[in-house]
């Protein structure tokens, strides 16, 4: 995507829960000349919003699974949404639940994997993501969030894999990219906000808050420079 020097683009980031923002993604939108707005769920933002109109869609983390949508009409909204922009190739980015939506919508599976992925760790990228943005994670811890995971769309790659979940990521062509792991989340800035609003997850699933909280803090601050110089290559290389 070309701008001038003054031009400005648009971000929309549809926002389900207000913690998980994002994060470290925000300042490298800025600084590629991106005009950044949050969506949020109440009101009537998502039934109002355009398509088509935003330089950047970027539908953001949750904690409710796709399949919700009789319980939460707005997943149903988001996926209209996502049917006409995808349609389009128009710059979509989807993480976590966001990338779970966008797999639903091409018509992929996304179900409860049985068990939950929460904590850091790194990806292990396949070959395709190794030639991609993602090849600036390899070996980089990162957030992983989640109990439910998508089959990789017809036509996507599959970028990385861990073992408790064989699809992180896909892509499909330069426009769309799909991370079910959280790289926008600055483990060097605590994960206060998580831990607390995610708290009765984490009781649940029987995961000790304190375990989290000492991973997060033995990762260095600059371990933040690769998600952000990720997100950097793919703003590129968008069209």
């Amino acid at each position: 995507m070309v701008a001038g020097p003054d031009a400005t683009k648009s971000a929309v980031a549809i926002r389900h829960i207000q913690f998980e923002d994002l994060g470290l993604f925000e300042p490298v939108l800025t600084a590629a000349g991106y005009k950044v707005t949050y969506l949020d769920l109440d009101g009537d933002g998502l039934s109002t919003l355009d398509a088509l109109e935003p330089d950047l869609l970027i539908v953001l983390g949750g904690p409710v699974g796709v399949y919700e949508a009789e319980a939460y009409p707005w997943l149903a909204e988001e996926r209209r949404i996502l049917t006409v922009r995808l349609a389009k190739d128009r710059p979509t980015l989807g993480i976590c639940l966001g990338a779970q939506q966008i797999a639903a919508t091409l018509g992929a599976e996304v179900a409860p994997m049985g068990h939950k992925e929460i904590g850091f760790g790194p990806i292990s990228l396949t070959n395709a993501g190794r030639v991609g943005p993602l090849r600036h994670l390899e070996g980089i811890p990162v957030l992983h969030w989640h109990g439910d995971a998508f089959r990789i769309p017809d036509g996507a790659a599959n970028l990385g894999t861990t073992g408790l979940c064989a699809t992180q990521g896909f892509s499909i062509g330069q426009n769309i990219l799909a991370l079910q792991f959280h790289p926008e989340v600055d483990a060097s800035a605590g994960i206060e906000r998580w831990l607390t609003g995610h708290a009765a997850e984490l009781a649940a699933s029987g995961i000790d808050p304190r375990e989290l909280r000492a991973q997060a803090q033995s990762i260095p601050a600059d371990m933040r420079v690769p998600a952000q110089k990720m997100m950097e290559e793919w703003l590129s290389s968008i069209v």
